[in-house]
């Protein structure tokens, strides 16, 4: 799998072909929060932060899956969910919003090889991001590569109840 970065600049171009993915994932699924409108709303939401940055793998020029995020303000934090006070608030965190793999390419390492292509371009001290506590074998996944969950949050009225989790970068990564 070749893994391609873009930027924020590059957030128009690639668009489509993230609520495409999307759409394929999601595929089968009724709940509102997961239709391709809603999640559009969210993919232009978070690319227009700065510091957005967005891994696509392909193999043989074929999309394999997507995973995208920007860093958080100073401070900042994911709505209905207090900041934990194990970072500081100096401490810098990047907010892992979206990682999706097309459904024939989980359980290949695509999610992992993404996942990786993130990490080591980042600078922050913490990566952060939800999981949905209906997917336990999701939040299982997640702990195996070092995130520990340290809250709840429900963002919005029609959303799931998500875990909040954290992993921390650098030397205390």
């Amino acid at each position: 799998m070749e893994v391609k970065r873009y930027g924020q600049q590059d957030a128009k171009d690639i668009r489509t072909l993230l609520l495409d993915i999307h759409d394929a994932a999601y595929q089968g699924s009724s709940a509102s929060f997961d239709s391709r409108e809603r999640f559009a709303e969210f993919v232009d939401g978070w690319s227009s932060r700065d510091g957005w940055v967005c891994f696509i793998g392909f193999d043989e020029g074929e999309p394999v899956g997507y995973l995208y995020g920007a860093p958080f303000s100073p401070g900042g934090w994911w709505r209905g969910s207090e900041r934990p006070r194990s970072l500081g608030p100096a401490e810098r965190a990047f907010a892992l919003s979206e990682l999706m793999v097309l459904p024939r390419w989980r359980k290949t390492g695509a999610s992992s090889k993404l996942h990786e292509a993130l990490l080591s371009s980042r600078n922050e001290e913490a990566v952060t991001l939800f999981v949905d506590l209906a997917h336990p074998k999701v939040v299982d996944l997640y702990e195996s590569w070092g995130y520990e969950q340290v809250d709840e949050s429900k963002p919005f009225d029609d959303s799931p109840v998500f875990a909040v989790m954290l992993r921390r970068l650098g030397s205390g990564g």
